[in-house]
């Protein structure tokens, strides 16, 4: 793992990755080297057995505040298409197909493509002092790095709507409210509070966590009936597994079961 990385850490202990994003002085945004090592971390991560959850945050005051714009007023930048395409959109897809579930522990600001990065993790819980701002449209442009697919799921249409023309910060109590976090902690508690909901994730069945994030994210791009017929497929896998029957026989001994990921 890139665990000496200086722009992305990776710090694995007891089944749980914290992947840091690390350049605090500049509120960790993102460059293309950053990309390219948090892109590495994923995949990496994904590669590893040992893993069943992961933890992303960032370094210092910020978790991010999105693309270095520095960057992009360099004369050989990119276009924006291709550096969403060539290095945004390839995150997203290695985030919302990890078979670990991901907490995003949002430790500052995230905004821009760092808020949309919050977002395409599969849990939240925010510090007190976290904010949420897309602020694309302050530059011009659209939301990017999968908001426009992750928002409105998460806080319905209308609110996903508002914050993407008013591009007005949402303060971590507000997030809690609208459901973008499942709850808001004392700065210096994140990463313990952070740690303790990723151990309860570790103790379950990898297997059947990683086919349930698979069906709800399929979930929205399905009627009722392609989801039911989703759902059998799926269960039908789950319960080959070597983690249900152990799962059956734990309930049956009156004992906490233990998954192998078999």
């Amino acid at each position: 793992m890139p665990g000496t990385s200086p722009l992305v850490r990776t710090e694995t202990v007891d089944g749980v990755a914290t992947v840091t994003l690390d350049r605090p002085a500049a509120l960790n945004a993102l460059t293309i080297p950053m990309k390219q090592e948090l892109l590495a971390a994923l995949r990496s991560i994904e590669r590893d057995r040992a893993v069943r959850a992961v933890i992303l945050t960032g370094a210092g005051r910020a978790f991010c505040a999105g693309q270095d714009l520095r960057e992009r007023l360099e004369p050989d930048a990119p276009s924006l298409g291709e550096e969403l395409r060539e290095r945004y959109n390839p995150i997203v897809r290695a985030m919302r197909g990890l078979s670990k579930p991901i907490i995003g522990a949002i430790n500052g600001v995230a905004a821009g493509a760092g808020a949309s990065l919050a977002f395409a993790c599969d849990l939240r819980i925010a510090a007190e002092g976290a904010s949420f701002v897309l602020a694309f449209g302050r530059l011009g442009l659209i939301p990017d790095t999968g908001a426009t697919w992750t928002l409105p799921r998460l806080v319905g249409p209308s609110r996903a709507m508002a914050m993407a023309l008013l591009n007005e910060p949402v303060a971590a109590a507000e997030a809690e409210r609208m459901g973008i976090v499942l709850k808001v902690v004392p700065g210096e508690a994140l990463l313990d509070e952070a740690r303790a909901l990723a151990r309860r994730l570790v103790e379950s069945a990898p297997i059947g966590v990683a086919l349930t994030k698979r069906a709800l994210n399929a979930a929205f791009d399905r009627d009722l009936e392609a989801a039911l017929a989703y759902e059998a497929y799926l269960q039908d896998l789950a319960g080959r597994t070597a983690d249900h029957a152990e799962g059956i026989a734990a309930f049956t001994e009156k004992r906490p079961p233990r998954f192998s990921g078999e």
